[in-house]
């Protein structure tokens, strides 16, 4: 007879990534700032493995909702190049800044909490603004869309130290910002451009997260089975 008994401490988790995947179905925004927090308070995982996993879970998610809103041209690239060219060079930064600075576990543990309890604010007033920011959002995509190339890099390197420090951001704090940066796009272009920023973002976080042993694979796996099924339901 087949052991199954590894299967049941797996089930929260499988159902924590199923409700929290219904929930960006729904909403498109709000996994970091719902997971990393669950992963720390509820299963007792640590920040840094919390973060981590986090990172690839989302990259890994979003990965085909980029595609999709590609395919719908809902996606302004020259938007995402401007917020890459400083998300990504800030990630890579940070991240070789924990690799080579003397700092130990226990005081990375304590920046990432200590960038939660400022990240998770300004996801939640995010969420809360979107909305009012794109009530008269324009319908039409005809529309020409300014450079802004300095603010919108800017951005991308707040974000990206975000990000990468907490996993927090790439979707609320980012699609939000978008909103005030480029107000005359139709807001599923925001949506869509925002999206396909957040998969390279945070594939590079959680990659480097990965190389720095912060990366629980089994519970990444647990988490995918339930959010999978719970985005497309979403």
């Amino acid at each position: 007879m087949v052991d199954l008994s590894w299967v049941a401490p797996l089930l929260p988790l499988v159902a924590a990534g199923f409700g929290v995947g219904m929930l960006v179905g729904l909403t498109g925004v709000g996994g970091g700032a719902l997971m990393t927090p669950l992963l720390i308070s509820s299963f007792g995982v640590s920040p840094q493995v919390a973060v981590g996993t986090d990172l690839l879970y989302a990259s890994i998610t979003k990965t085909a909702g980029s595609w999709r809103h590609h395919v719908s041209r809902h996606v302004e690239w020259p938007i995402v190049l401007r917020l890459a060219a400083g998300s990504l060079p800030a990630a890579a930064g940070l991240l070789a800044a924990i690799t080579f600075l003397p700092i130990d576990t226990v005081k990375l543990a304590h920046w990432i909490r200590m960038g939660l309890v400022g990240a998770l604010p300004l996801s939640a007033l995010a969420i809360v603004l979107y909305p009012w920011l794109t009530r008269s959002s324009p319908p039409e995509d005809h529309v020409i869309v300014p450079h802004r190339t300095p603010p919108t890099v800017l951005f991308g390197v707040i974000l990206g130290l975000l990000v990468t420090l907490t996993s927090v951001g790439a979707g609320a704090i980012g699609v939000t910002v978008l909103a005030m940066l480029y107000p005359m796009l139709p807001a599923k272009r925001l949506v869509g451009s925002d999206i396909a920023h957040a998969v390279p973002l945070t594939l590079i976080g959680g990659l480097g997260h990965l190389g720095l042993g912060n990366v629980d694979s089994g519970l990444l796996l647990a988490l995918l089975c339930g959010s999978i099924p719970g985005i497309l339901i979403g």
